[in-house]
């Protein structure tokens, strides 16, 4: 496994990072047993960067998480964690908190369930709109002071926030949706994290399977949160499948599967870009990690530039009360 480093001062880490998230929320009921199946298999083949947050399963997620890294080397694993979104018993969303006093206490309590001693990236998981950005990362480097955290990242925030931020500290890396049919960072924030030695570490590799090759029209089944996403619903999910076939089709002259095609291609977007499959079973990180032997062509990525410019999907990435939230999103001068 190749490693990169995420950002001028953050850690090193295997090209493929996973996204843990699905194990526990979001896309319906997960298999316990296979979730931990596919986190020690993940190690086993030398993939280190770890992607969770507090707020997966409410807590769920994390103790996931430290039970599947029993048994392994913590020097195996790079543990990223979101923090600050707050949900209600049901699971509803109630908005954000990074108040410095909210980031310590949030802190306690994921160490507690991860059973560490540290986590080595830790970030806010939206810009708490109340709260300065100079704040929110001042309370981290107190905890890097202290020993409890490595390294701080950021979540969807644009570039104003990051050349704030990393005023006060060292940003190691932005984690933020990247794909074929999500460019939108390569206007502005892209270019911004290169200025500021800044990594990034991409979501949604995949659009959330709609561009895998594995997910068909009325798939979605109960409590996954896809069926409120605009790019999944009647009137853009037709326009966005169409595009998976021609990804197929050009994935099948390589000897891959779209979904390898998709991660080898945001892989050659920069060495400073770690991309991170969501995987829940161990046959999806299989395929997965096939992408590392897919080596694409000046005159592949031209004609995947020509299949995928800019804007081609159809529905906004999250809906619209979500979308508002996203600093990432916001107009900047």
């Amino acid at each position: 496994m190749k490693t990169r480093r995420l950002g001028s001062l953050g850690p090193t880490v295997a090209e493929l990072g996973l996204g843990c998230m699905g194990m526990s929320d979001f896309y319906g009921p997960a298999d316990r047993s296979e979730s931990l199946r596919t986190l020690h298999a993940a190690l086993e083949a030398g993939v280190t960067l770890l992607d969770t947050g507090d707020f997966y399963g409410m807590g769920h997620n994390e103790m996931l998480l430290g039970e599947g890294l029993k048994g392994h080397r913590r020097d195996q694993a790079v543990v990223s964690v979101k923090f600050g979104a707050q949900r209600g018993p049901g699971g509803d969303w109630l908005g954000y908190d990074a108040r410095p006093a909210a980031v310590k206490t949030a802190l306690a309590y994921s160490l507690k369930r991860l059973q560490l001693d540290h986590i080595d990236i830790y970030r806010p998981a939206r810009l708490d709109p109340a709260v300065p950005i100079e704040d929110t990362v001042g309370a981290i480097a107190d905890m890097v002071r202290a020993g409890f955290v490595r390294h701080i990242g950021l979540s969807e925030v644009g570039s104003s926030t990051l050349r704030r931020a990393a005023a006060v500290h060292p940003i190691a890396d932005l984690q933020i949706e990247y794909s074929l049919i999500a460019r939108g960072i390569e206007a502005r924030i892209l270019p911004t994290c290169r200025a500021l030695g800044i990594g990034v570490t991409a979501y949604g590799v995949l659009a959330r399977g709609l561009i895998s090759g594995h997910w068909q029209a009325g798939e979605v089944q109960p409590g996954d949160y896809r069926s409120a996403t605009p790019r999944f619903q009647a009137g853009n999910v037709a326009h966005n499948l169409a595009l998976t076939e021609q990804l197929a089709g050009h994935a099948k002259s390589l000897g891959a599967t779209p979904a390898q095609l998709a991660i080898a291609w945001v892989l050659a977007r920069g060495d400073d870009i770690v991309p991170l499959i969501g995987a829940r079973r161990l046959t999806r990180l299989t395929e997965a990690l096939g992408a590392l032997s897919v080596t694409l062509s000046p005159l592949d990525l031209t004609a995947l530039d020509q299949l995928f410019p800019v804007g081609v999907g159809k529905g906004a990435r999250y809906p619209d009360h979500a979308m508002a939230q996203l600093d990432s999103e916001r107009e900047e001068p």
